[in-house]
């Protein structure tokens, strides 16, 4: 799995984890209606200000993972390591200079804010 898709799991995966089950409703067919299709669920973006925030708060443990990537990996109990910024760098296309690793780190957070508001996640404007 890609690193970023490791981040995107972290976050949206524990969105799931805390929706509430929808209720069921015992339905009643006769046996001449078929049943008809359920609508699908209206997809609803993952709050990931709100997820992180909780992360931070379940830690204990301060975060500044709203301007650091190695803190948000940290958070997601992923490797924030050199190596693993620099593969993440790579997969996110990144074509500057990996030794300068703060303008890396930089990049590289406001790249994974981006991504995970195009894959269905709710990120503030002053995040991405």
């Amino acid at each position: 799995m890609s690193i970023f898709g490791s981040i995107k799991d972290a976050i949206f995966g524990k969105a799931k984890a805390d929706a509430p089950l929808a209720p069921t409703v015992p339905v009643e067919l006769s046996p001449v209606q078929p049943a008809a299709p359920a609508a699908p669920a209206p997809i609803e973006a993952v709050d990931v200000e709100k997820i992180l925030d909780g992360l931070v708060a379940a830690s204990g443990r301060p975060s500044n993972w709203r301007v650091s990537i190695v803190d948000l990996m940290t958070l997601l109990g992923l490797d924030s390591s050199l190596a693993n910024r620099r593969e993440l760098a790579h997969e996110l296309g990144y074509t500057g200079d990996t030794n300068d690793t703060a303008t890396m780190n930089i990049w590289l957070h406001k790249q994974v804010m981006q991504k995970l508001a195009a894959n269905g996640g709710k990120v503030p404007a002053s995040l991405q």
